[in-house]
């Protein structure tokens, strides 16, 4: 579905074979996720540029064009990174953004980090999204969840129910492995994309979170980024990183120049200790003490 691929916008092909993908279920799945979004009939799109969100904003703007809308939140929670490219998205493809500023330390009981802390955050922040899609006249809200996202404790998924935001992505039955497949054939750049998670989901339980500690995971983790690391996690338990990364990647980080260096740009971001974890990159480590 790239523009210069000779694709219609909202359809989907694949070159594969049909026995080891299960294209025509994808497909299937695929053609659901439109009809529901097409019964939606308008809808603003909590837009990250993540894998899922872009995705799902892509479909929603092929299916009802300028009745999609992205909302996107600039907040300490998320890295300056991921709005430019969000932001450079919807301006290539023609959708219309809206950005909210979000100071989500303002939300009573969410500095204390308490285990219902994504559930604190996404009350308050879909709250105003809805409020959002009501400005613009927007039946709708929708978000990016799949279904890989019910595995693991995640608060966050009662304020979206108990707002009635909507999950087509969930709704469809569609697994991360499937969008990101469904993805490369639409052309989208976010296909491989490495997943990523608030910042905020980096500290343990009953940690204070800070704009200051923040701030050191997202440097942290730029650095990672920028000696090439594909997936990845800079944890910080008190002034301690733990750095998570795929085990085929640990070669990488212990290479002497790698890892010194690793070392010392995370002393100048604050922390007094960098520890790398031997378990590897993994969703949710936070959740295992749960």
């Amino acid at each position: 579905m790239s523009k210069g691929g000779g694709k219609q916008r909202g359809q989907w092909h694949s070159g594969c074979n049909p026995a080891d993908v299960g294209v025509q279920k994808l497909q299937e799945k695929y053609e659901a996720l439109k009809a529901y979004i097409k019964e939606l009939s308008s809808v603003a799109v909590a837009f990250s540029g993540g894998v899922d969100s872009t995705f799902l904003l892509r479909t929603a703007h092929d299916v009802l064009g300028d009745k999609a809308v992205a909302v996107t939140v600039s907040s300490c929670f998320f890295p300056e990174k991921e709005m430019e490219e969000a932001k450079s998205f919807c301006e290539r493809e023609g959708i219309l953004q809206r950005v909210y500023a979000f100071d989500g330390l303002s939300v009573k009981g969410f500095r204390q980090n308490p285990k219902n802390r994504c559930y604190l955050c996404k009350r308050e922040l879909f709250g105003k999204i809805l409020h959002i899609a009501e400005e613009q006249g927007l039946a709708h809200v929708a978000e990016g969840s799949n279904m890989d996202d019910m595995g693991d404790y995640r608060p966050g998924r009662q304020a979206i129910e108990e707002l009635s935001v909507k999950s087509p992505l969930m709704h469809a039955g569609l697994w991360k492995s499937e969008i990101r497949a469904l993805s490369r054939e639409m052309g989208l750049s976010t296909w491989n994309k490495p997943s990523f998670a608030c910042l905020a989901s980096r500290f343990p339980y009953g940690e204070e979170i800070s704009e200051d500690k923040l701030t050191m995971v997202e440097k942290a983790e730029r650095f990672l980024m920028d000696r090439g690391f594909r997936q990845f996690r800079v944890r910080i338990h008190g002034n301690m990183a733990r750095i998570e990364i795929l085990p085929e990647e640990f070669g990488l980080l212990m290479e002497k120049e790698v890892r010194e260096e690793a070392v010392k740009r995370l002393k100048e971001y604050g922390f007094s200790y960098v520890t790398m974890d031997l378990q590897g990159y993994r969703t949710g480590s936070m959740n295992e003490v749960l």
